[in-house]
């Protein structure tokens, strides 16, 4: 997945190049684009503790994940537009962490983010180069939650009933950064990165709660076109 990511950071910077000696037409009022490309989400994890009987200071951290993701925006004005961000399902997996760190993979969960986003672009719509700035409404939906054997030991030590859990929904914010690069009057790539703020709880099947402070940050590399 590295490379792939490479390969589109060196499409953009020799697209930048050649997109310096033309003329742009950037998102301007009434104008509809869509771009696609690779989103890295990665948690900001800071857990808090799996509540008794799990040993005190049991806590986790979640690993991150690249999905592709198809972003549409209209133009509200030369300066203002909507965006919408909407994309595969994201599987991250589960670790151990704090007093059992070192213990493993001790489940796994996908999670779907999908935002609406309120932007301010920077700039003439004839900018080569367009910066941007944007606030987004988040619904964080988590679904396929799954635990190990070592979810259960951890839990319920002794026991042979498998432990679930559950994670709860929640709505949230994103704020937003990023620079559009135009390639010609159609084509345009951009550098986008989003910070969620998501705090949530775990529910697990024992009776036992754990409060998360998640706060993903999104990078994201797409190409797009200009209707």
């Amino acid at each position: 997945m590295k490379v792939r990511f490479n390969s589109v950071v060196k499409m953009l910077g020799v697209a930048a190049a050649l997109a310096c000696a033309s003329t742009a037409s950037a998102q301007s009022k009434g104008q509809l684009t869509a771009k696609f490309g690779l989103n890295q989400l990665t948690p900001k994890v800071e857990s808090g503790d799996i509540s008794a009987p799990a040993l005190p200071g049991t806590k986790a951290s979640v690993g991150r994940d690249i999905q592709p993701v198809l972003i549409f925006a209209y133009g509200l004005t030369d300066n203002i537009s909507t965006e919408v961000a909407l994309g595969t399902p994201y599987k991250h997996k589960i670790y151990g962490a704090g007093a059992i760190e070192g213990t493993g993979q001790l489940g796994t969960v996908e999670a779907l983010p999908p935002t609406a986003f309120l932007q301010y672009r920077f700039f003439e719509p004839t900018a080569t180069f367009r910066p941007f700035v944007g606030l987004g409404a988040t619904y964080a939906y988590f679904m396929k939650e799954r635990g190990s054997f070592k979810m259960t030991a951890v839990t319920n030590p002794g026991s042979n009933v498998p432990t679930t859990f559950s994670i709860d929904n929640k709505f949230t914010y994103t704020v937003q950064a990023g620079m559009a690069v135009n390639f010609n009057q159609r084509w345009f790539g951009d550098l986008t990165v989003n910070k969620t703020r998501l705090r949530t709880d775990v529910n697990f099947s024992t009776g036992q709660r754990q409060h998360m402070k998640l706060d993903p940050v999104s990078v994201v590399l797409a190409v797009g076109y200009k209707f």
